[in-house]
């Protein structure tokens, strides 16, 4: 590789989303939508219910295929890829769901060990400590033998996370994980996710409405309405933003704080 190409690589967005458009039975949910998010970063995506911010988090995971556009993951257009060749792709990924999506059945132990188990060659000694040190990133010890119920709503947030991560991925995907949360909860995801991107120097991605949360963690903030990204940029930037629906959308989170 020429010292030029190795220089552009090492620029190259980790996600490089490109005139994206989408609709479903006719009615159009992404409307030309481009954003790129470095390697290494938080980007939050900030919008309403039916802005069409899920939809995006979905191509970026490769779960839809665009009507017109791109999606670049890692340098590679997820866009085009197969189902074999796209769920290979995938384990470079974690997803955080919005409520956590733990199995109540299983133990803590047994849910972050899921995907090993499932996609894995490991030993369970060497899956029950690949467990352990992935608790222990997050900041949760000695709860392997727990259920999922006897858990705080933040410990089970940070479970979530501790089984999106153990397989090291280089991405980290977060829908609403805020949604629903008392403030001191809200504040412990925030500060996972804040832990997560210096810990591990993954690139992540939250999908939320959570305003304050957003200005919290994001290196920079993304406003989609309508299908559109309509203001996007460091979060001071978001913050004195003259566009039109990015104020609205803003004012009532100023209002109280």
């Amino acid at each position: 590789m020429s010292p030029a190409a190795a220089a552009a690589a090492a620029t190259a967005p980790m996600i490089d989303v490109q005139d994206l458009y989408k609709s479903f039975n006719g009615f159009p949910v992404l409307k030309g939508v481009s954003l790129q998010m470095a390697e290494g970063t938080t980007t939050v995506v900030l919008g309403g219910s039916g802005s069409g911010k899920t939809v995006l988090m979905k191509h970026i995971m490769g779960l839809f295929r665009p009507d017109q556009g791109r999606v670049i993951v890692d340098g590679q257009d997820i866009s085009t890829m197969g189902r074999q060749e796209l769920s290979t792709f995938r384990e470079r990924m974690g997803m955080v769901f919005q409520s956590a999506a733990l199995f109540d059945s299983m133990t803590v132990g047994d849910n972050v060990a899921f995907p090993l188990r499932e996609h894995g060659n490991l030993s369970e000694q060497e899956i029950a400590e690949k467990v352990k040190k992935t608790l222990a990133v997050v900041d949760l010890h000695d709860v392997e033998g727990k259920y999922p119920a006897e858990l705080s709503g933040g410990m089970r947030k940070r479970v979530g996370l501790a089984r999106a991560i153990i397989r090291d991925p280089k991405i980290v995907l977060y829908d609403e994980p805020t949604t629903g949360l008392d403030p001191l909860t809200t504040e412990s995801v925030d500060e996972m996710i804040l832990h997560a991107r210096e810990r591990l120097k993954v690139t992540s991605v939250v999908i939320s409405h959570d305003i304050g949360s957003a200005f919290h963690i994001a290196d920079r903030i993304a406003v989609i309405n309508e299908g559109r990204i309509v203001e996007e940029g460091a979060p001071a930037h978001v913050r004195k933003s003259q566009e039109p629906f990015t104020r609205q959308f803003l004012a009532t989170w100023f209002a109280r704080t």
